[in-house]
């Protein structure tokens, strides 16, 4: 069953992404390296509920 998720910035806290994954194969939470429009650079992104 895959699930829609928000890519939270770990900096700034917006939330700029959604996403879906596969939580029976991936239960963790995701973690990428996204542009962030406020930040204006490269940030990490955390998954939030």
């Amino acid at each position: 069953m895959r699930k829609k998720v928000s890519l939270e910035c770990s900096v700034c806290h917006q939330r700029n992404y959604t996403t879906a994954k596969n939580t029976k194969t991936n239960p963790e939470r995701i973690e990428v390296n996204k542009f962030c429009k406020t930040c204006n650079r490269h940030t990490l992104h955390r998954e939030t509920k």
